[in-house]
């Protein structure tokens, strides 16, 4: 599977569909994915370490790019929480890394998921989206039998559209399963 397809979309059918959608005047204003980040937050990694390891190794395998632990920042004692404790695992998809994860999310991941409807269209008010995912598993990476624990995980989608509008065109013409998606 060749990495820059959906580059090679975007740059030949989303920008000039994108510049006659909102009349842009040059293709420098039409929106960019920038980045794609996917973060765990696991609140249950202060009773178990090994929570850690084993989130850092899957979203590794899934994203084909190495997760850091995300730590905690202060102490709060109800929760046996002490400063600089991990509690979650991220990681930071840039250019050809960022295209390939998303072409096999859409591809792959997201029809995997059971009674799949499509995915719901609220943005941030800054055109960045945020996709909850409720289960690892739905990544043809992870191995069933290898899961201690079923994890969650949000993907956050950067783009540097100014508005919700633009940048909920720009992810629905990525092929971003919207519910409510109007033809």
């Amino acid at each position: 599977m060749s990495t820059t397809t959906l580059k090679n979309d975007y740059k030949e059918r989303i920008v000039p569909a994108l510049v006659k959608q909102f009349n842009y005047t040059s293709v420098m204003q039409v929106p960019t994915l920038k980045k794609i980040v996917i973060n765990q937050g696991l609140g249950e990694a202060t009773q178990d370490k090994k929570i850690i390891e084993t989130a850092i190794r899957e979203l590794t395998d899934i994203t084909g790019q190495k997760a850091v632990a995300t730590l905690s920042r202060k102490d709060i004692s109800n929760f046996k929480l002490r400063k600089k404790m991990p509690v979650g695992v991220m990681v930071t998809l840039r250019r050809d890394k960022m295209y390939e994860f998303l072409e096999r999310l859409i591809r792959v991941a997201l029809p995997r998921i059971r009674d799949f409807k499509g995915i719901e269209g609220k943005l941030d008010g800054r055109g960045n989206y945020t996709l909850g995912i409720t289960e690892q598993i739905i990544f043809p990476e992870i191995n069933i039998d290898n899961i201690s624990k079923l994890l969650g995980m949000n993907i956050t989608f950067v783009t540097s559209a100014n508005t919700d509008e633009e940048g909920y065109a720009l992810l629905k013409e990525f092929g971003l399963p919207f519910k409510n998606a109007k033809k």
